[in-house]
């Protein structure tokens, strides 16, 4: 009778721990990132489902996504305000649930106490390669100091004007400080970023993975999703008006016409792109204060019939951006994150869906961008299956 076979120690299986994967934040302490990190944390540990989150759901599954406990979180921000102190304030603001704040006050506060001074602040006398080694320095030790895999960058600060200045615009000495150490880059905002023409060399040699720009949460995603609708239906759109009411730092940043200039240009890209030149119409900007972290978007659009009946749709967006945008940062890190993973570089196209102007010549219709999502899910996976 054969005994049975004994499993010495040294081979009895070690549970392994998953790679930790480093999410910069540029903006850190802002509307968007407290909820990111508010968020991750508490899908993490099961007190609420992960709505919104696209990466979460099957069909993403055998994408070899990075699992969201895997997540560190750090960045820079030129606020001062704590992440727990900011959660307070936005449950406030009814943008974060009763109860969630005291709940994930430890990884806010762990978040925090990664987050490095911002600049150039007023006064600043270090020049841009002085600030894009500073800010260097500080993604390097986030990703050595606690032992990360790799280190994704998200710019999700507040707009910026067009660039137009002597020397590099904030966001591009912040995407600047990526390229150089090696991390892939997402920029969440309309801002200059990577496509400032004095990074092209950089770029081209980093061979890095990068997606952008400016996320796409409520008005343009329903414009790419009515906009082919008029095409497919062979309805002539004479005229696509819009307004924007918002509050808190967006808009306050976005009552600059320079700022709120940069971010309307992804939103007519869309009609453009679908709908061809030529549509009349334009959208405005105004700064609520009133309205705190909540936006109110409002289209009117005039189009043809059959015979030439004249008709209008109306459509009222109200939402609030920070949790409309949280859950598009979580994916987009852990998607570019995999992507640099699998040794991908360039411009993600596939993640076009995310984004009003994004790198690349992807489709702009939502549906087709959906598609080409889901094969990029598919291609992430391959290796691993």
């Amino acid at each position: 009778m054969r005994s049975p076979s004994v499993v010495r120690p040294e081979e009895a299986a070690v549970p392994t721990t998953p790679a930790r994967t480093g999410v910069w934040l540029i903006g850190a302490r802002g509307s968007v990132a407290t909820t990111v990190v508010a968020g991750c944390a508490a899908v993490t540990a099961g007190l609420h489902p992960p709505t919104g989150m696209v990466t979460e759901t099957p069909a993403f599954a055998q994408a070899g996504l990075p699992p969201l406990g895997s997540l560190v979180f750090g960045g820079h921000d030129t606020a001062t305000c704590p992440l727990p102190q900011r959660a307070e304030e936005l449950t406030a603001a009814g943008v974060l649930p009763p109860g969630l704040a005291p709940a994930v006050t430890a990884e806010l506060a762990a978040a925090d106490a990664r987050i490095r001074p911002g600049g150039p602040l007023p006064g600043d006398t270090r020049n841009d390669d002085e600030l894009i080694s500073a800010f260097a320095t500080d993604l390097t030790n986030f990703r050595i100091g606690l032992d990360l895999e790799r280190v994704v960058v998200v710019n999700v600060a507040s707009t910026e004007p067009a660039s137009g200045g002597v020397g590099l615009p904030p966001s591009s000495l912040y995407a600047a400080a990526a390229l150089r150490t090696g991390c892939p880059y997402v920029n969440f905002t309309p801002s200059t970023g990577l496509r400032h023409p004095a990074l092209a060399a950089d770029l081209a040699a980093g061979r890095l993975p990068y997606a952008g720009q400016d996320g796409k949460t409520g008005q343009t995603l329903l414009r790419s999703v009515l906009a082919p609708m008029f095409r497919q239906r062979s309805l002539t759109v004479r005229a696509w008006s819009g307004s924007n009411l918002l509050g808190g730092g967006d808009g306050a940043a976005l009552a600059d016409p320079a700022a709120a200039a940069a971010k309307n240009a992804g939103k007519e890209r869309v009609l453009d792109e679908i709908l061809g030149p030529g549509v009349e119409g334009q959208v405005h900007i105004d700064d609520v204060p009133a309205l705190g972290e909540w936006k109110t978007a409002w289209d009117h659009i005039a189009f043809d019939g059959f015979l030439g009946s004249r008709m209008v749709l109306q459509t009222i967006w109200q939402g609030c951006d920070s949790a409309l945008a949280a859950p598009l940062v979580l994916d987009l890190a852990r998607l570019t994150a995999r992507a640099h993973a699998r040794g991908l570089t360039g411009p993600l196209e596939p993640l076009a869906f995310y984004f009003k102007d994004p790198d690349g010549t992807p489709p702009t219709a939502l549906a087709d961008q959906y598609a080409e999502l889901l094969a990029f899910a598919d291609r992430l996976g391959e290796d691993d299956r």
